[in-house]
């Protein structure tokens, strides 16, 4: 099961993708069939989905008529995030030892997960243009990571639990302004500037993920591989990551939580290979899309 969020005819909805990726389902329709309220957007849906029923979700969706893929604008998942996005730094190894030699970023691996916040008010979508914002940012780079999507409320859950608190996956590009990243001495700022956070093109409800997930992660600048990893490679695994970060912090569905990126970035290459107005980013995720996105 796919979802995603969409732009047809210059209404804004929420709906589920045919199997072969070639037709929305408007989840409108789908709700209809099941004589449950339709929801607003994905978090509304992301409200709801709990006490579904998911196979007679699957068989509305698939006695629905479609609309074509190419007849709509792919938006991101969440537009407007409830919160800011939850972000996990240096957990691949391998992008450890690309970046330790970078301004006031050390080169030890992590006894404990590496937490920051982005701002993502609104959260970019498939296709969208990021700002360079070239007058103040010099060192412009890009992170594919693998983003987990918060399904329930939840507060010291326990690694063995953890699946249970998950919605679904998409795809973030953890967009950096390595100049100011490092000038701050923290991470904040130099993530968060606007439309610095492309997240999508759909959601893969857990349901069509194995737990945890070991899928490719890549990325390509202008056609050229950068990244090309695994998430079975993450230090601290999603389990991990949803129980240490539960601990004395309550998840709420729809929070969003980019669990780090692998080694290939921009900052990473020497000399460095940072991006400009005109290049072409695809971030890939295997069993769950591309997301593409230009520099402006």
């Amino acid at each position: 099961m796919y979802l995603l969020t969409y732009l047809y005819e210059e209404k804004e909805s929420v709906g589920f993708l045919t199997d072969d990726k070639g037709g929305v389902v408007p989840a409108a329709d789908v709700f209809s069939k099941l004589n449950v309220p339709a929801p607003s957007d994905m978090l509304s849906l992301i409200d709801m989905f709990e006490g579904l029923d998911i196979t007679a979700v699957n068989e509305a969706a698939s006695s629905c008529g479609t609309i074509d893929i190419d007849k709509v604008k792919i938006l991101s998942p969440i537009p407007y995030p409830r919160r800011n996005i939850i972000c996990l730094g240096k957990n691949y190894l391998d992008h450890i030892n690309e970046v330790k030699s970078l301004k006031n970023v050390s080169g030890d691996i992590p006894a404990y997960p590496i937490y920051f916040s982005k701002i993502a008010y609104p959260a970019i979508g498939q296709g969208d243009f990021v700002d360079s914002h070239s007058e103040t940012v010099k060192e412009l780079d890009y992170e594919v990571e693998l983003a987990v999507i918060i399904g329930k409320e939840g507060k010291h859950i326990s690694k063995e639990d953890a699946e249970d608190y998950i919605f679904g996956y998409t795809i973030a590009n953890d967009i950096s302004a390595r100049d100011l990243q490092q000038n701050h001495m923290q991470w904040h700022k130099g993530k968060s500037f606007d439309t610095f956070c492309p997240v999508g093109p759909y959601v893969a409800h857990k349901s069509v993920i194995s737990f945890p997930p070991r899928l490719d992660i890549k990325s390509y600048i202008n056609g050229e591989l950068r990244q090309n990893g695994n998430t079975s490679q993450l230090i601290f695994d999603i389990p991990a990551i949803i129980s240490d970060l539960s601990s004395g912090i309550t998840l709420y569905p729809g929070d969003i939580i980019l669990t780090g990126t692998p080694a290939g970035v921009g900052a990473g290459f020497n000399p460095p290979k940072y991006m400009y107005p005109g290049d072409k980013m695809e971030c890939y995720i295997e069993n769950i899309g591309t997301l593409v996105n230009w520099v402006k």
